[in-house]
């Protein structure tokens, strides 16, 4: 064979395996449906996938969801614990808050921030709850993971 052959046949190889690779890695992401019609269907969609959530996930059904547009930071970062406590960074200086994490899986983190408050005759709880997920490494293999804020919730 040729030289001039081989390198076509590399660059052809090359190509359909930059493919066949996409092609993997789209069919592994979910999309989210699109809904463009009336109020009333949009309303149902947004209750059968709240449903969806909770069943897939039954520690949120005590938590009313935050919708991430909310939340006053960036929803990206080295570290989970940083990450939840700069998205509600006026959470109330002076009173006392608690942060758990927690790794469930390699690629998931949960944080949850208890925020204890004390008034003149009042003592209650509020607890935020984060899920994030990783989605790749910055610059260099040695960086620590890039979390990704996912899901927030509230519960009183």
């Amino acid at each position: 064979m040729s030289a001039k052959l081989k390198f076509f046949l590399i660059v052809i190889l090359g190509i359909f395996a930059t493919a066949g690779a996409g092609v993997y890695i789209i069919q592994g992401q979910a999309s989210a449906p699109i809904v463009e019609t009336s109020d009333g269907q949009t309303q149902q969609v947004a209750a059968i996938h709240q449903s969806q959530q909770i069943v897939a996930y039954p520690e949120r059904s005590d938590y009313k969801i935050i919708p991430l547009e909310k939340l006053n930071s960036s929803l990206q970062g080295s570290d989970p614990a940083t990450l939840a406590l700069n998205a509600f960074e006026d959470i109330g200086v002076g009173r006392t808050r608690k942060v758990e994490v927690a790794y469930p899986q390699r690629n998931q983190a949960f944080v949850t921030i208890t925020q204890i408050k004390g008034g003149n005759d009042s003592v209650g709880t509020v607890k935020y709850r984060f899920e994030m997920t990783t989605f790749g490494r910055s610059l260099f293999i040695s960086s620590p993971p890039v979390w990704q804020i996912v899901w927030a919730g509230v519960r009183s």
